[in-house]
């Protein structure tokens, strides 16, 4: 054990109480009760199946959710799945879109006691981390029992590659046990073979797999009749900056289309009070069960698990997270669902998938207030021309089926037997 790493576990060792009071809090607050909370501790709250296990962690809501396509090839072939994530909004949104018998879980915290008492009782066969989750003592700890790591739609930044880069020692012995390294990009790939990982490939963004939504009939219908025939448009996944000038261009377009409504969707729920403040039309807040009706101008969708419902709903979404610097949000759910997409400029987490839809003539980039009611407008009046953008979009949201077989493949080929 190199010195650093020493110097990484004493550090956790003293922060591990104040993160976990941290975590604990706020997944109580997001209504789990404490015997779940206490997950993060590496306290199960459920049996270990029979057969080969394997453990699939994704940190947040989009990580959580890009495994929905792939858990069904896996146990398909015989494996059963234990899904972990870190926060309350992902395990609600796979709550109810798990296939019966995978079990989801709140992650371990990166501390020796968490990682020791998860791994005792789930005895995985394979650990697969999704995208950025490189955690040194999960690392190690998996790598001293013998369990292969396999990192898919990994994506590591310039900054945290250099970091790694920095200390080769450390890298390749938290590192050693990983046996695969499927890379969302080109940099990516490049980085985890600087470190040593020469297998680590390009391949398939999970995320670019997406089936149709998945929502009740009844549910979506009550949605329609509450509408009516209003026209309206969905702002989806916008953080803090993002809604001032949503509603700013909503405004200018209500001048033209009266009747026209907003369905805001915060990335972040907790925020919607924040939110409530800075609308200035007559609105409706969907957690409080307020009515969707002819009178509300912005209706504030803050609930978990139901952009799929929004995106049904709407022939136009913009996409938030691309008009502040949070890196973008990935368009394949929107273009699954049929929608026509807008987003702003600044999408350097998904920006090779974002080329691919520009090329393909499957979304528009806009810039501020006035380029986006512009847009919005004009799909509005000319439907044909959303509908263009949706169709350009839907062999994008469809591609890479088999790619997602071939990856299940390799996986179970990691288990031994």
């Amino acid at each position: 054990m190199t010195a650093l790493l020493r110097l990484y576990k004493a550090v956790s060792a003293v922060a591990l109480p104040f993160a976990a009071r941290r975590q604990l809090a706020r997944i109580r607050g997001a209504g789990f009760s404490a015997y779940r909370a206490h997950e993060r501790l590496g306290h199960a709250t459920a049996e270990r199946p029979l057969g080969k296990l394997i453990w699939l962690h994704g940190a947040s809501v989009g990580e959580a959710k890009s495994t929905l396509q792939l858990i069904p090839r896996l146990i398909s072939q015989g494996a059963q799945v234990v899904l972990t994530s870190g926060t309350a909004t992902s395990a609600q949104a796979v709550a109810d879109r798990l296939p019966e018998g995978v079990i989801h879980q709140f992650a371990p915290l990166d501390g020796a006691g968490p990682m020791r008492r998860f791994l005792d009782h789930w005895r995985p066969d394979l650990c697969v981390l999704i995208e950025s989750e490189l955690w040194p003592i999960l690392l190690t700890q998996t790598a001293e029992r013998g369990i292969p790591v396999a990192l898919l739609n990994a994506r590591l930044s310039d900054d945290s590659a250099k970091g790694w880069k920095r200390f080769p020692g450390t890298a390749q012995h938290v590192m050693r046990g990983i046996r695969y390294a499927h890379a969302q990009d080109v940099r990516t790939r490049n980085h985890l073979r600087d470190l040593g990982l020469d297998f680590a490939r390009h391949g398939l963004n999970l995320k670019s797999v997406q089936g149709p939504p998945l929502i009740k009939s009844e549910t979506l219908q009550a949605a329609r009749d509450a509408i009516g025939q209003r026209a309206l448009w969905v702002a989806a996944s916008t953080h803090p900056g993002e809604e001032e000038i949503v509603l700013a261009a909503h405004r200018m377009l209500r001048k033209s289309l009266p009747d026209l409504l907003l369905i805001l969707v915060p990335r972040h729920p907790e925020r919607a009070d924040d939110i409530a403040k800075l609308i200035d039309l007559p609105f409706s807040t969907r957690s409080t069960g307020a009515p969707l009706n002819e009178t509300s101008a912005v209706y504030l969708a803050d609930t978990m698990g139901e952009t799929d419902l929004w995106y049904a709903l709407s022939p136009i979404v913009f996409l938030g997270g691309s008009l502040t610097p949070v890196g973008g949000h990935t368009p394949f759910e929107p273009a699954a669902a049929g929608c026509a997409i807008l987003h702003g400029p600044l999408y350097a987490n998904f920006a090779e998938v974002y080329r691919a839809f520009q090329t393909a003539g499957a979304s528009l980039e806009i810039e501020d207030t006035n380029s986006l009611a512009k847009e919005v407008g004009r799909l509005l009046e000319h439907p044909s021309k959303a509908q263009s953008l949706a169709m350009a979009a839907e062999p994008l949201a469809q591609a890479g089926l088999d790619g997602l077989d071939r990856i299940a493949s390799d996986l179970l080929g990691l288990i031994h037997d």
